[in-house]
């Protein structure tokens, strides 16, 4: 029998399996374009022609002061590392010294990043030259409020990026399956803000009636009515950012589009962008959905991994199965996720959700309705095996043990099966969800 070979990534390695040709449904796969061949040329001629912007010497003050919105290390694909000097040698031609430049790390309300990890985020040159910082949500001290957003949300952000000169914010787009894409107005909402405002914000990611579950509208690719993108939006716009650079990268991981200047419409470009390489027309749903979370660090922890879940979800059939391909080293992060758990019921966790709204508690919540609908199983490490069950899933320590189970719980003999070799980033799209 004919069969189709699969190398997905896991972790910082690669896992191998074989699918018999005829049950192959689809490949979900976006259309790739090629990795910039200058990267610092395009960069630097995103400065200087911007989108809606005047060029980024001529927004930043000489002598003046500069802050940096830097994404953490979950976002450790966006490759700071290669374009901060750039952007710092940019800076200093326009005559702001590195004293006056300071990276804050747009951690919103996960964990802080170690030291270690800056120097892996921004490179081990960026961090002797200019001030690294992790933004703190819950310090008091470090917080300006701006006021509310039309939905009420109260707006406080970081005081060093408020009082600094000129604020830029730097980040990735992807979808993501809250507020339709990542970057842009998300390195300053949750990025740096007070918790108060993160939890708030995010607030708008549930349905309005109590044990409603999530939002219908609070999903990947959608911004038009999207409640908690546009409380985000607001938040935003209260702080006034002066200057965005985005990238986007393509389906080998690499950097191929750099989008800068004003922080809605270079970021809305950036969108664009990725619905037509990451936006993937699908035939029909599958019995079986195999996805990989991207390998390190997109599958850092069950956390992240939601994101892949999501994605997964919309290939799968009515009661189909999930295979997720996540090795989560940082399972236990953040601990506060697997607490939600403790609710016996997604109607319990939803209530308590509305009560006390933390991300970790939406996710969690999530992670739950995924399980609903499709039944996941996850390779990962034995090590996280208790913990995944306690969040609904079925650990499996090799993917031969996943795909065995996969098969048993179909109850067909030979069901269909959808790949998912980017199930990070590639948005499944049903006639039902074109765009």
């Amino acid at each position: 029998m004919a069969a189709r070979t699969f190398n997905l990534t896991y972790g910082r390695s690669e896992v191998s399996f074989e699918i018999p040709a005829r049950q192959l449904l689809c490949e979900v796969v976006g259309r790739n374009r090629p990795a910039l061949a200058n990267l610092k040329q395009a960069y630097l001629d995103a400065l200087d022609h911007p989108v809606d912007s005047a060029p980024l010497r001529e927004m930043v003050v000489p002598g003046g002061t500069v802050a940096i919105t830097v994404s953490d290390i979950t976002r450790g694909w966006q490759k700071n590392a290669d374009t901060l000097p750039f952007l710092l040698d940019y800076l200093n031609e326009a005559g702001v010294s590195d004293d006056k430049i300071t990276l804050v790390i747009a951690v919103g309300a996960h964990r802080r990043n170690t030291p270690a990890e800056f120097v892996e985020l921004c490179g081990e040159e960026v961090c002797h030259r200019v001030r690294v910082v992790n933004h703190d949500a819950w310090d008091e001290a470090n917080r300006v409020p701006l006021g509310r957003t039309s939905r009420g949300t109260p707006v406080e952000v970081s005081r060093i990026a408020m009082e600094a000169d000129t604020l830029i914010l730097t980040g990735g787009v992807i979808y993501h399956y809250m507020v339709g894409y990542g970057g842009g107005r998300k390195s300053l909402m949750p990025g740096v803000c007070s918790n108060r405002t993160i939890q708030a914000c995010h607030l708008w990611s549930l349905e309005p009636q109590p044990g409603g579950g999530r939002s219908r509208l609070a999903q990947s690719g959608i911004t038009e009515g999207n409640p908690a993108h546009e409380d985000m939006m607001e938040c935003a716009a209260l702080a006034r950012p002066d200057f965005i650079v985005n990238v986007v990268p393509n389906l080998d991981g690499r950097l191929c589009a750099v989008f800068a200047g004003n922080w809605v419409s270079a970021w809305l470009k950036a969108t664009r962008l990725v619905d037509e390489m990451y936006g993937v027309e699908i035939p029909e749903k599958a019995d079986i959905v195999i996805a990989t979370a991207g390998g390190y660090p997109k599958d850092i922890n069950l956390y992240q991994t939601t994101k892949t879940m999501d994605n997964a979800v919309h290939a799968a059939a009515a009661g189909g199965i999930s295979v997720i391909l996540s090795e989560c080293p940082d399972i236990r992060e953040p601990i506060e996720y697997f607490k939600w758990f403790d609710h016996p019921s997604i109607e319990t966790h939803d209530l308590a959700l509305r009560s006390d709204y933390t991300i970790a508690g939406w996710c969690a919540l999530i992670t739950r309705e995924y399980c609903r609908a499709s039944p996941t199983i996850m390779l990962t490490r034995p090590e996280n095996a208790d913990l995944a069950r306690r969040a609904g899933l079925i650990p499996a320590a090799t993917i031969d043990e996943a795909l065995k189970r996969a098969y048993a719980m179909s109850g067909r003999p030979h069901p269909t099966i959808t790949v998912m070799p980017q199930g990070a980033n590639t948005l499944p799209l049903t006639r039902g969800r074109m765009k």
